[in-house]
């Protein structure tokens, strides 16, 4: 299909403010109904061939063949390995796609080779035989899911105004969450069939995306950049914090809350096994539930907030009170020992993160140094989301051995009080409310 120029997919409205003050290249429209609708679908595509490995997948891969005593420190070498491939992908492929000179556009060759690498890695994984192999088939898929996701949110920053960015910000919350849950139901029918497990939710992601690629405005660039050194390469991964304040502590507070909920993501399904004695059939249908509740409430405060942020032209309040609801829902799961107060959690959880997803991708387009090439900065930022997965899976399986049990208070508590920091941390931006 040939690409489509940028107005060519695009409402004739109203010529928002100019990239110095909106954070999107001057002339750009309010985004037509069916570009919004193709967003919502490729945020659903990537997260959901790649969150349903993390959360379910990947830990029954592991549990089919390494003993119990062997599973928590496995998933979280796997998991730290993969995360530092994902840290390090996302920006570099980010400033790839700013400088690509397609005539497919910069971001949509990203799109189509990210999700093709991400289902190459999971096919490795399901086959793999050994904890080495599945390691390298997660750094694969790693890797190249964030090369998919620099250039999608690239487009956002492309192709959204300042004034849709909470309301599109609430709609990718509701994507971002329904894609777990979407997951887990897929892994309920196929949790004996490994090939499939990892397969279906991955092939299911690629056609939305593929669907995204067809309606994408993508306008090519009209030059070809000049080459640069490896000096430029290293600069990818750096911003200046002294010169750009409110994106270091922007940054710094994704990254807390992001650590706070990788603490235990990582680990949800054996925490429902260890701490309810489920079998793994059984936590597999608990989590399904859970992960739905958690959904459902993720959804309607996603677009909530989003809503409410564009109506009041504020971010930070909705951060702050995000990151407190978050760190609730933890300390609940600390104490919980039956399931109904897991899923009174999931809620808690839910309104918490919720609330975070429908202001968080726009306070950070608010505040991005280059937005001309938001790319490079948006993956930098994503380092936030990255990085933290490296940290999670080793601290939280150090801090559930202490004592020399299963120790998920302890876990929870201290992903609490992480929480907690990320909502501090967002106090100092001064260039949004």
């Amino acid at each position: 299909m040939t690409p489509k120029t940028l107005h060519s997919d695009t409402a004739t409205t109203a010529t928002p403010p100019d990239t110095a003050t909106t954070g999107t290249p001057a002339g750009v429209p309010a985004p037509r109904i069916r570009l919004v609708v193709g967003m919502a679908a490729g945020q659903l595509g990537i997260f959901l061939a790649l969150l349903t490995p993390i959360l379910v997948s990947l830990q029954l891969k592991i549990q089919s063949i390494l003993p119990e005593d062997d599973q928590v420190s496995a998933l979280g070498i796997i998991t730290t390995t993969g995360s530092v491939a994902a840290m390090l992908a996302n920006p570099f492929f980010g400033r790839l796609s700013d400088r690509t000179a397609s005539r497919f556009g910069r971001r949509r060759p990203w799109l189509a080779l990210g999700m093709l690498g991400l289902l190459a890695g999971l096919l490795i994984i399901a086959t793999a035989g050994n904890v080495a192999v599945i390691t390298v088939g997660f750094v694969i898929a790693s890797a190249s899911a964030n090369a998919a996701l620099a250039a999608f949110v690239a487009t956002v920053a492309d192709n959204v105004p300042e004034s849709r960015r909470g309301k599109i910000s609430g709609l990718l919350g509701i994507m971002q969450n329904l894609a777990p849950t979407t997951g887990t139901w897929i892994a309920k029918y196929f949790t004996d069939q490994m090939l499939l497990l990892f397969l279906v939710p991955s092939v299911i992601g690629i056609l939305l995306v593929i669907g995204y690629m067809l309606v994408l405005p993508d306008k090519p660039l009209d030059h070809k950049p000049p080459r640069e050194g490896f000096k430029a390469v290293l600069r990818t991964y750096w911003v200046n914090p002294k010169q750009h304040p409110d994106f270091a502590w922007t940054w710094l507070s994704r990254f807390l809350l992001t650590l706070a909920n990788w603490m235990f993501t990582t680990f949800r399904l054996i925490y429902l096994q260890h701490e309810m004695g489920l079998t793994a059939a059984s936590a597999t249908e608990t989590l399904a539930i859970g992960v739905l509740i958690y959904g459902l409430v993720v959804m309607s405060a996603s677009q909530t907030a989003g809503w409410l942020s564009d109506r009041f032209g504020r971010r930070k309040p909705f951060i702050a009170v995000a990151a407190v609801l978050f760190g609730v829902g933890m300390l609940i799961l600390s104490q919980a020992d039956t399931i109904a107060l897991f899923y009174c959690a999931e809620v808690v959880l839910g309104l918490g993160f919720g609330t975070y997803l429908g202001v968080d991708l726009a306070l950070v387009i608010d505040v991005l140094p280059d937005t001309e090439n938001p790319s490079k900065d948006l993956g930098i930022f994503n380092i936030a989301m990255s990085a933290p997965q490296i940290f999670a899976p080793a601290l939280g399986a150090l801090l559930i051995s202490l004592g020399g049990g299963h120790n998920y208070a302890i876990l929870l508590i201290t992903a609490s009080l992480v929480c907690l920091g990320g909502a501090l941390a967002i106090l100092p931006v001064r260039k949004v409310r």
